[in-house]
């Protein structure tokens, strides 16, 4: 609600964004219209590009955080149509918190702006088990969590669902099946206690997956930390699957956390010619000298003992950016 705290936040995140090698996006506002702004233009100015959602909520939510739903939908039509025509590279998505946080009122109206405005749609999906058994109850005339989403057409070409670590064999199918995006956030299913999502059944079934960083429930806005944290999560698995599970490659990481992104995006898989130049120079020259000079070992190297620090240039939409103080 404070726009001068949402000022200071914001500028920073933005920063640290690019600091941390981040130049596409898919972020979580608060609630607030005029905050979601400040977050939008920060993000703007610093070069990062892609979507931010106002996050909408009538129930089940603090009552400083609970909007009432008439004025929740008035408010975000008019975020809508104000962000349409204020940003060049940052673009509105659709957020409805989750099911459990969103009257059916709500969720409808939602729907039809996603429709008559064509956006994507970002929200959560199966993140722990309490939470889809809650889903249930409040909505018994279906039988799994998508469907709460997909009655009300949120779920919908290029949504993107965070987490799905209890995503069965049927949810997936319809995700494929409505051209959803899975989210993995390996970090924050960890750290909050939710499991583990088999992103190995995933891609075996042709879902588009992702990796999200989930901040607070993740504890870093670095890529390299969360594609390392989903090689680690994916050997969990295989654990526990009696090794009949394969875990994630390096390569394979990698790419959930650039390339399998940047498709979101529109942008075509690696440097491909035509695509506007998302980019990181990296430098490993402060790490500790190894006789091997292989560019795939040295990438490994750098995702698992760097940092921001090993990062000398930042290129997005084709411009070298800078951080603050540069």
């Amino acid at each position: 609600r404070d726009t001068a705290y949402a000022e200071r936040v914001y500028r920073r995140f933005a920063n640290d964004l690019i600091r941390n090698g981040t130049t596409r996006v898919s972020v979580f506002s608060s609630l607030h219209r005029e905050a979601t702004h400040v977050l939008m233009e920060a993000l703007e100015q610093s070069g990062v590009t892609g979507y931010v959602g106002k996050v909408n909520m009538d129930r089940n939510c603090p009552d400083t955080l609970c909007e009432n739903t008439g004025e929740s939908l008035t408010e975000t039509r008019r975020w809508i149509e104000e962000s349409l025509v204020r940003y060049k590279h940052i673009k509105p998505i659709v957020t409805p918190r989750f099911t459990p946080s969103c009257t059916n009122e709500l969720m409808e109206g939602l729907g039809k702006l996603a429709e008559e405005y064509d956006l994507p749609v970002q929200s959560h999906l199966s993140e722990n088990i309490d939470e889809v058994k809650w889903v249930c109850e409040l909505h018994p005339d279906c039988e799994e969590y998508w469907q709460t989403y997909d009655k009300y057409g949120l779920f919908r070409n290029r949504s993107l669902m965070g987490h799905c670590v209890y995503s069965g064999p049927a949810e997936r199918a319809a995700m494929k099946r409505n051209g959803v995006w899975v989210v993995h956030n390996p970090d924050s299913n960890i750290n909050i206690a939710s499991g583990v999502a088999s992103v190995r059944t995933m891609l075996n079934e042709g879902l588009n997956v992702v990796l999200g960083s989930d901040i607070a429930g993740g504890s870093s806005l670095s890529m390299m930390k969360i594609t390392v944290e989903a090689i680690k999560t994916s050997k969990r698995n295989w654990l526990i699957t009696n090794k009949k599970q394969p875990f994630l490659t390096v390569a394979e990481a990698f790419y959930l956390a650039t390339s399998a992104g940047a498709q979101y995006f529109g942008a075509e898989p690696g440097f491909a010619k035509g695509n506007k130049l998302h980019a990181l120079v990296l430098d490993d020259s402060a790490l500790p000298e190894v006789p091997h000079r292989d560019p795939v070992q040295r990438l490994e190297r750098i995702l698992y003992m760097g940092d921001d620090r090993q990062i000398a240039e930042r290129y997005s939409e084709g411009m070298r950016l800078l951080l603050d103080g540069q």
